[in-house]
């Protein structure tokens, strides 16, 4: 597993709170656990694992941690990302084609860039990459659609494609853009594109598919020294 892996997922947000708050100031488990009058174990087990304590763990930790405990429950998670001071040694790292492509591989909620009729455009879309190029559907008649659909042979449309994924406990993430011809899936097509097995969230009659074959891809890393 690599760094990153390590930071953007296993254990939960109300851990990796603690785990942040504990370093920011330069705390043990054990020290963190008697400020709080608990076991160091137990603080241990609360930064690796799923779930948030009782109301009056969370109040201990908060205390101990000399922070809140809405901060350490996640009360601003309705707020929009990135509101709070860069990171203490902050490093903006490029990224190599290969490894942008690690990155998105498993799929998720891609952002799609166009110009539609009604000029530039972006929507968000459930994708999956499937032999080399990345996947979504939409529905017959939508704006992607018509926005996507040149009417000409041979004709392609460029389009951006991004994905990020947002760290806000360390204030770390990555975001990664793909540029490329976006195509409609031919009929003859589908049924081994449906293999991707991509479930748009948004519901509905959704069953064009749509290809966008990447001709370059860069991304950027926001990470700690």
């Amino acid at each position: 597993m690599t760094r990153e892996d390590t930071l953007m997922t296993g254990n939960g947000d109300f851990g990796r709170r603690i785990s942040h708050h504990r370093h920011r100031l330069g705390l043990t488990p054990e020290q963190v656990a008697d400020r709080a009058d608990m076991s160091a174990g137990y603080v241990q087990y609360l930064e690796s694992h799923l779930g948030i304590p009782d109301p009056g763990t969370v109040a201990r930790l908060a205390a101990a941690l000399e922070t809140t405990v809405e901060d350490l429950r996640g009360g601003g998670r309705d707020r929009p990302p990135g509101p709070g001071h860069a990171a203490p040694n902050a490093v903006l790292e490029v990224l190599e084609p290969e490894e942008c492509l690690r990155l998105i591989a498993p799929g998720g909620i891609g952002r799609v860039a166009f110009n539609s009729l009604d000029g530039p455009t972006v929507l968000p879309v459930n994708y999956r990459l499937h032999g080399g190029a990345i996947v979504f559907r939409t529905a017959y008649g939508g704006p992607m659609d018509q926005g996507l659909r040149t009417g000409v042979e041979g004709v392609e449309i460029k389009i951006g494609f991004q994905v990020d994924r947002l760290d806000e406990v360390r204030r770390e993430g990555w975001s990664v853009l793909v540029q490329g011809p976006a195509h409609h899936v031919p009929p003859d097509e589908v049924e081994k594109v449906a293999e991707a097995d991509v479930s748009p969230w948004a519901g509905g009659e959704r069953h064009l598919y749509l290809r966008i074959v990447p001709h370059r891809i860069t991304g950027r890393r926001i990470h700690c020294r």
